[in-house]
Parts: structure tokens; sequence; C-alpha cells
């Protein structure tokens, strides 16, 4: 440091850039190339120091190193001369301030109770006229080490901190008591009717059972598959091989016991329950009902009205309607699309609701439906292809009763329609050689070609009179849909745009989930995109991972479907600076930015991006009901109840499954009663969709004819939570609920004013603690950013501390092993 305080003082700085541009002008068979070397070394030295990082600016350094990397780009072998030119113009390039007016989500929701310590404390506790987008310390202090500044090789696999473990010892150990009163318990009795259930007014098979047989080698009522036990002779006549259905005094005692905690009466009102199996009415619901709408020409947008009037027939995907029916095929977008209303008008207005942006100026049909379509414009969207369970009036239903923040009045067109896997496989992409140092390079220009920078705000939530570009040349975007997430865009140069993202709720950071609609494109012109407030310092966009991307046009030519798009896409350190508030006290972090570019296929489409197949709030609960209307209640007992509200008023369901009893014996309602709980839960963190994907598989499964399922349905009662934090999701949180916490970091002591559905599903697991039935298996779905494959977190002490390389006595490592199981 003192070396390089000289050499700025004396003016070496400019020396050694005149030294350096003479041997690159002179050396043209790069036979000194080491000695070239030598002198960048030099100067990257002296810019370890704030005022070695001035003088190279003032001396024009910025330039000199960029013209002359670019002119050693076509030599492979004078790579290492332009990795260290590009590494000290990314470590002197003055840091920016991100555009934004605070850091803070553009969203306010007030707690009704403000936490005493921690992150969100702090926020409420910022004064209203504090800068927290950016502190002094953003300028580059001397400092910053050498290891903060990325090069092409950040491209392996780093060995970075995993949020999701939990290293603090006295946290790992479990606690014996309930930490609850038991009459506070009581509350959560309504939740196991199946417990209290005899099923005497329930049409059931009148089986009686079967004579006990003194010689069979009994184990007990329930055969664990997984304990790698034999089944017996007998176990294996029974229904599927795991459940014992015979008739055996000897068990008697075992099968007719209580549970010992609490007194649980027989309720034969719980048969109807709140949503089990109670409306044979709303049991034929459609299978999936399309678009029943007007479409008007010279209009851009379609209002989706109740189509209880229209005469339908529905089938197995689809539905025809009498009216008319025209061909995904047949309609066309050839026309750009005006701006979507603005966020926060009046939500679905006479039992309308808008759906995002949609082209269409014309229909070509046969004469039957043009006839139709002439007199009043009613299409039908058809594709047999969409899944079963996606019923797009059913959503819209749903849609309906859900309560955002911003209160969202559209609704996006791939939730809305639906989608079908690709037809192809998706392999993996290959980044090209170089692409990262490109692309650093392109950033570089806008400091030293600024009069290029078009720098125009085209996409504003924090200002909602944000004019919209009419240029027909400008991208057009929007956000304002349930789990949307998109707060700024700006155009940067003709077909480059940078994207801001919106942080969590009550938060100040949490930037990694994206869902936005893009509008107005033409064909034949890379379009890049650049997110430039990410917070992780890797990503698997670095391997391979690809945004995935929904045409409309698409759709309505009969592929309506996710696919994985973009080239040139990397993940890199950019020069917009973190504030000490926004690091968590650290000074002088950077954001990242993920690049990617895309080629559009059709001119004027409406196109959305998503970080991973999104999965909303209002498609849960779509799904559960005609989970719900498709199920055979003689064979499955499905029940949906509501177990909390959410701090916005929304539902967070909870669903209980098994199989029926065989008959309505006692000894069959006993084995109904003591099958043993698994207890599932999934989207705990908003911005892991894979999570909610995974488990609308697991309740396919479960409720499906697989004799495997029914095997699973005869053995367990499933308590099944699919979505953990429905706030989150539909305000397109990454990892936090409205309270701005990490709900996964609340199980220890949640608050039941600002964890609800954390508070209520411990006390769901403590209420079976407390009769004596605690769950066989409880599983946690979540999605992993970093990480490859599918792996399971389990519940060893020793295994965490073995992995994370924490130190602990042995004493503290004792276990129970029954998770081995």
């Amino acid at each position: 440091e003192t070396n390089a305080r000289r050499a700025v003082d004396r003016g070496y700085v400019q020396v050694l850039l005149t030294i350096y541009v003479d041997w690159h002008r002179h050396d043209s068979r790069h036979r000194y190339m080491l000695i070239r070397k030598g002198v960048l070394q030099c100067i990257k030295s002296i810019t370890n120091i704030k005022l070695g990082r001035k003088a190279f600016i003032d001396a024009n350094g910025m330039k000199i190193l960029y013209n002359t990397s670019q002119e050693c780009l076509a030599v492979r072998t004078l790579d290492p001369l332009v990795n260290t030119s590009s590494l000290i113009m990314r470590k002197c390039f003055p840091k920016n301030r991100l555009p934004l007016p605070t850091i803070k989500s553009a969203f306010h929701f007030q707690l009704p109770v403000i936490p005493a310590s921690g992150p969100v404390a702090q926020l409420y506790s910022l004064p209203p006229d504090v800068d927290d987008v950016v502190d002094e310390s953003d300028d580059n202090d001397d400092g910053e080490t050498e290891s903060e500044i990325e090069t092409e090789n950040d491209d392996k696999d780093q060995h970075f901190k995993n949020d999701d473990i939990e290293t603090d010892i006295n946290k790992l150990k479990p606690r014996q008591e309930l930490g609850r009163p038991i009459e506070e318990l009581k509350m959560y009795e309504q939740f196991f009717p199946e417990l209290s259930e005899n099923f005497q007014e329930w049409n059931l098979v009148s089986k009686e059972p079967k004579p006990f047989v003194p010689d069979a080698n009994l184990s007990g009522p329930i055969v664990v598959p997984t304990a790698g036990e034999e089944h017996s002779d007998e176990a294996d006549q029974s229904a599927k091989g795991i459940a014992l259905k015979e008739s055996n005094p000897l068990l008697t005692e075992k099968y007719s016991r209580r549970p010992v905690f609490l007194e649980l009466p027989k309720k034969d009102g719980m048969r109807d329950s709140s949503s089990h199996q109670q409306n044979d009415q709303r049991s034929v619901l459609p299978s999936c009902q399309c678009l029943s709408q007007e479409i008007v020409k010279g209009l851009d947008r379609i209002s989706l009205q109740n189509s209880e009037k229209n005469d339908q027939c529905y089938g197995t995907g689809y539905v025809v309607t009498k009216e008319s029916k025209v061909s995904l095929s047949t309609l066309a977008c050839t026309k750009p699309c005006e701006h979507v209303s603005p966020c926060g008008s009046s939500l679905f207005e006479g039992s309308s609701v808008q759906l995002g942006k949609f082209c269409c100026t014309g229909v070509d049909s046969d004469e039957e439906d043009s006839s139709s379509s002439s007199s009043g414009e009613q299409v039908m969207l058809e594709v047999s292809d969409v899944s079963p369970v996606h019923d797009c009036d059913l959503y819209i239903e749903m849609v309906k009763n859900t309560k955002s923040i911003p209160e969202y009045s559209e609704v996006a067109y791939p939730d809305y329609f639906g989608h079908i896997p690709p037809p192809f496989k998706e392999p993996i992409l290959e980044r090209p050689y170089g692409v990262q140092r490109t692309k650093i390079s392109q950033d570089i220009e806008r400091l030293i070609y600024q009069n290029d920078i078009i720098d125009r705000v085209v996409y504003d939530l924090d200002n909602l009179s944000c004019s919209v570009p009419e240029e027909a040349d400008v991208l057009k975007f929007n956000s304002k849909f349930e789990s949307g997430n998109l707060r700024k865009v700006i155009q940067i140069r003709k077909n480059e745009y940078d994207l801001i993202l919106n942080s969590d709720i009550n938060s100040n950071h949490y930037h990694q989930w994206f869902y936005f609609e893009v509008s107005g494109m033409k064909t034949g012109i890379g379009y890049r995109f650049n997110i430039i407030n990410c917070e992780k310092s890797n990503s698997q966009f670095n391997y391979g991972m690809q945004p995935l991307m929904y045409s409309v046009q698409e759709a309505l030519n009969s592929r309506p479907c996710w696919t994985r798009v973009g080239t040139d896409i990397c993940y890199y350190k950019n020069h917009f600076s973190r504030s000490s508030i926004a690091a968590g006290g650290l000074k002088g972090k950077s954001y990242y930015t993920i690049t990617f570019t895309v080629t559009f296929q059709h001119k004027d489409d409406v196109c959305y991006f998503a970080y991973h197949y999104p999965y909303t709030y209002s498609t849960l609960k779509m799904h559960l009901k005609k989970l719900e209307s498709m199920h055979n209640p003689h064979q499955i007992y499905f029940r949906q109840d509501v177990l909390c509200e959410t701090l916005a008023g929304n539902s967070c369901p909870l669903v209980t499954i098994t199989a029926m009893p065989e008959s309505n014996y006692y000894e069959h309602i006993c084995q109904f009663r003591n099958r043993p709980y698994v207890f599932l839960s999934a989207r705990v963190h908003p911005g892991e969709t894979n999570a909610s994907w995974v488990m609308k598989g697991t309740l396919e499964y479960l409720m499906s004819n697989s004799p495997n399922a029914q095997c699973l349905r005869e053995s367990f009662i499933f308590k099944i939570i699919p979505m953990l934090n429905p706030d989150g999701v539909i305000n397109g949180n990454h990892r936090c609920s409205l309270s701005g916490e990490d709900l996964n970091r609340q199980w220890q002591n949640p608050n039941p004013d600002l964890h609800p559905t954390i508070y209520h599903a411990k006390g769901l697991l403590q209420y079976l603690a407390a009769i004596k039935r605690l769950p066989l298996v409880y599983c946690d779905y979540h999605g992993h950013s970093r990480k490859k494959n599918v792996f399971m977190y389990g519940c060893s002490i020793k295994e965490t501390m073995w992995h994370t390389g924490v130190n602990a006595a042995s004493c503290d490592l004792m276990e129970d092993p029954g998770y081995r199981v």
C-alpha cells in the first residue's frame, strides 16, 4: 500500500499506461506477453487503493485498457492480458447508485405488531428521510480485497454458505415440552375429525371382518414398508399387503385404544365437513372451461365475463360452446397492444377480470363460426391437452377471492389458460467461452461512451404516472398480476433494458424471483435483458439454467408451453452498490446481474418471463377444488379445511387424505383411526415454485387410482399444508411473508399475529404429540437456487455438525435414531 501511494504521488500511473500501450503496439508477434502482463500487474496493485483508482480514471485508463483488450480478443493466447485488464477496469468502475428512491418494497403493508428486534424492526426504525439505497462507503474503500472482484474463473462451483442449514446447537436440540397449554391445543381437535368419525351414516359396504386365525404371524396393525421387515403371508393377503384388516381379539384392545391426552367424542355431524364430500351438485365441475368472452375488433384486451349463460358441453380437458367455437390456430396476433390498466384499479368490477394483454384483430373460421363471431365475437380458445385439473372459469372464481396488497385486477394469461409440457427435451444450455467477459465489456462501454446510452424509464411501480412508450420499437412491460415481480425497467440501448426487481414486502432485499409480461416486440432482433439487483454470489444461470418464457401467440397456435429461452446467459457482479443497510451492515458490497438475450418468434406477441414455472395461490385453490370434485368419496377420504387466515386475509388450506374404512364395522373403524400420520407441507418460500409443482404431483398421486396410491391411503393419514406462505406467493415475494421475515426461521417461537400459518402448523404437530400420535414422517418441500437434482435435509444433529464443520461436544450430539426407520 505504501508503494502504491508513492507511485500515485510520483505520477507513475500515467507512465505505466504509456509503457503498456507502447508494448501493445510493437509486440505484434506476442513474444513479450510476460512483460506486458507484468506492467498490468503493477497497475493492478496500484489500483488496490482508492487514490490509485482515481489516478487511473484521471489518466483515461478505462478507455486505454478497454481499447487494448478489445484488440486482443482475436488471439486466444492473449486471454491473460484481457482478463487482467477486465479485472482492473471492473475494480476502477465507479460504484453506481441503484436508480430507486428506496430499496424497500414498492408495496407497503402495515404490520399489526412490530417485532422488538431484527431486520424488520430496524426497517421500521429508519427515519423517513434516510437514504437507504447508497451510503458513503459505497465508493470502494481501500479495505476492498482482491477476492471480491470476479473473474471469468468464477464459473467454477463455489463453496457457498447454505442458508437452509441451521448450525446453532441449541436450536437443533429437540425440546420435549409441548410449549403451549393443553387447553389451548384443544382448538386443533376440529382438524382431526377422522379420529372420532364413526361412519355409521355412510353407505359403506357391510363387509364383516374375517375370523381370527390363531397361528397367523402378527406384528401389529401397521407394517411400515420402509422398516425393512418381511410381510407375513396373512398380511400379504390383506389389502395391498400393508394394513392388517382381519378381526383379532388379541388386537382389539390396541385397535380400540383412544388417544390418551384429549377426550375426542364421536361427532356424527363431522361427516359433512366444510369441504369434505358435501356437494354432489358441484362434484361434476368442468374439466377445463376455456375462454367464453367477447373479442371486440379494434380492442387489444379481453374481459372475462361470467359464462354461466352459455350452453356448454364439457369434455376431458376442453369445452365446446354451442354458440361458437374457434380453434386456437385460427387466431392471429397482428397489431400491437395497448397498455394495461394501472395498478390499484377496482377489482373485478361487474364480475369481470382483465386477462393481461391480448391481441386479436381477425378470426378465420368456417361459415358457422364466422356468423356467430360476427354477431357477438364469441370465441372459444380450445386446447385439449391442457391438464384436466385446470379449469379456466374456476380459476377466475378463485382469483376473485384472492387478496393482494396491490389489489391486482389483472390475470396473467399462462395462469388463466394453463400450460402443457413442451413436446421436446430441453437440454442444459452450454455457455459459450468468454460470454461473461463480453457482457462486462459492454457494461464498461456505458462509462466510456455515455452519449450512446438512452437511459429512459419505460416501466416504474414507484411512479404510477409513468407514461407508456408509444414508439413501435420500444418494449412494453407489466407485472401487475398475481405472483408478478418487476419494479422498474430502464431502456439502456435500442434493444437493451435494465430490469430491477421488487424487494419482499416489509423487507429491503431478497431479489431473485421474477415474473413479468413483455409486449410490442419485433422478430429477428435480439433483445438483451439485464436484471441488475440480484444478491446471491452465484446462480445456476452460470451452469446451464435458462429463464422461462410463455408466448401467447404460441398458445393460440395450440402450443401453450413454458419453454426455456435465452442465449449469452450469465450471472456476474455489477457496478451497482448495495448500501450497508441492504447488506446487513457490510459495506462496499455490489449487486449481481442476470443477463440474457431473447429473439422472439412472433411480431407484437405477448410473452411472459419467469424465474421458474409459476404456481400461484389461485392455481392451488383451483387444483384443490378439482381434486375434490373428481375423487371417489366411497374410496377416498378427502377433506379440505382452513387452517387459519394469513395477514392479508387469505385462507391457508389444510388437506386430509386417506382411504375410507373397509366397512363401518368396529374393527375397520379402529383400523382407520389408528393409521399413522404423515405430515407434508410446501411453499414456505414463495420463490421456490418447484416445491408447489412437486406438491401438486404428490396430491394428484395420492388421489389417483394407482394400486400403490391406494396402498398408501390404506396405511397412512396424510395431513398436508400445500402452501405455508400464501401472502408471499400472491404478492411476488421471493422468501418472506408480509411480516418481512423468513417463515422457515420462525418455527421455534412463532408469533400468532405475525406468523399465523407457522404458529398453527406447529400447533397441529403439538396437538398430535399431546394425544400420542406423532407423525411418522414430516416432509417440507423446498427448492434450491444453487444446488442440482433432488436431495433431502434430514433431522440428524450429528450429520448437520459434520457437514457444516461446527464444533460440538459429543454429549450434545445425542439423538433419537428413529428417523432412520
